[in-house]
């Protein structure tokens, strides 16, 4: 048996790195461009690669198209150790997407296509393919959320815990539509916009805390960028301020430390600990280009862990 099962998307990202405000950008500017990277993304890749590096045995399931980005994806899935499941390649093209960064503003503008990922069927989810400790479900949207439908009726049958990690674009559609998920998730993880969308709401990070424990969610994390992240398990929160450190790129930053969490769960680290362990693989991958790139190993993140020494504070929700 695995020990993870990673489903949701695979894509090539292409990196474009200005110095210029992108706010400033008008219709019609032909902007200069410091340098262009290609890396392969996607959370179901992205955190399959995470948690290979930290020494969990992970197979993952996505739709690609038959095309050379598709290639590409596979390839770097085979750099790291990650077995990919076959499934008939889409006759839509490999989801892919444009990240533009400016080194001015610290900040980007993401540019996605959604391609293959969406063909993604109730029948390319095999049962056989579940023997795994845990699964982790990303994104899937269009007629693709049938298929994230049936891996969460098939994880609640079989009593395998779900990590769900939605993006905005499926926070929005709101709880109702995604309670046939979110009733069989184990532990939620996104970042503060999201989990405002979900429940329409501005409130604070702990009142959407209180309300999403309303789902009767085991556990779920709410990160905000370099503010506070807060954590619920059962009826302990957790909260702490990530350090500062030099900041290049934070894309991937979300699902590095979705990967570092899973990881030190599957590991037998307290809560607080694994916790820790997600942010520093975080921490290292918004220090460099892509995604993937700067993965920690286990041994070099408990080295972090120990340099850092991030603070985490518990408490009580009543």
């Amino acid at each position: 048996m695995i020990d993870v099962l990673t489903i949701g998307s695979g894509t090539v990202d292409h990196f474009l790195t200005v110095e210029q405000p992108l706010s400033t950008a008008k219709v019609g500017d032909k902007i200069l461009v410091k340098s262009m990277e290609m890396h392969s993304g996607g959370g179901a890749t992205n955190v399959a690669a995470g948690l290979a590096r930290l020494g969990i045995r992970v197979n993952v399931l996505v739709k690609l198209g038959s095309d050379h980005d598709a290639e590409f994806v596979l390839k770097e899935l085979r750099k790291y150790n990650v077995r990919y499941l076959p499934l008939p390649p889409s006759r839509n093209s490999t989801d892919s997407s444009t990240i533009i960064y400016s080194t001015i503003e610290k900040d980007r503008i993401i540019f996605v296509h959604k391609g293959a990922s969406q063909d993604l069927r109730v029948a390319d989810i095999h049962h056989s393919s579940f023997q795994a400790r845990w699964v982790y479900l990303g994104s899937l949207m269009g007629t693709a959320f049938a298929a994230a439908k049936e891996v969460a009726r098939h994880s609640r049958r079989k009593n395998i815990p779900l990590l769900f990690n939605p993006s905005l674009y499926l926070a929005k559609k709101g709880v109702a539509y995604l309670k046939p998920i979110l009733s069989a998730t184990t532990l939620l993880i996104f970042n503060k916009e999201e989990a405002q969308a979900l429940l329409n709401s501005t409130a604070d990070t702990t009142t959407l805390l209180k309300r999403l424990r309303g789902l009767g969610l085991p556990m779920m994390v709410i990160t905000d960028g370099p503010r506070r992240l807060y954590a619920l398990n059962g009826n302990t929160i957790y909260a702490y301020l990530p350090p500062k450190v030099k900041i290049v790129d934070t894309t991937g930053a979300g699902d590095a430390f979705t990967s570092g969490l899973l990881a030190g769960i599957l590991k037998g680290y307290s809560f607080k600990d694994a916790l820790r362990l997600g942010q520093v693989n975080s921490l290292a991958v918004i220090q460099k280009v892509g995604t993937k790139g700067n993965l920690l190993g286990e041994q070099e993140a408990r080295k972090w862990m120990g340099k850092l020494r991030i603070k985490v504070h518990l408490g009580k929700i009543p």
